[in-house]
């Protein structure tokens, strides 16, 4: 395996980290925007952040 492909595959973001930059893309224009899937995939992302933040003080509590 070459040098930059180890860097790569490092760097994967795999299927939780693509959920994420999904924001950035551009939504299909031929595809009809449902503002309630809209919402609920925001509230998962907020969710999960919420939760990642909450496992990090709590190990940081736990440690520290």
């Amino acid at each position: 395996m070459s040098e930059n492909n180890k860097i790569k595959e490092f760097f994967k973001l795999g299927d939780f980290g693509n959920y994420f930059v999904r924001v950035f893309q551009k939504p299909d224009p031929n595809q009809k925007s449902n503002f309630n899937l809209r919402m609920m995939h925001g509230i998962n992302k907020i969710s999960i952040v919420v939760f990642l933040l909450a496992v990090i003080l709590w190990i940081v509590k736990r440690f520290i």
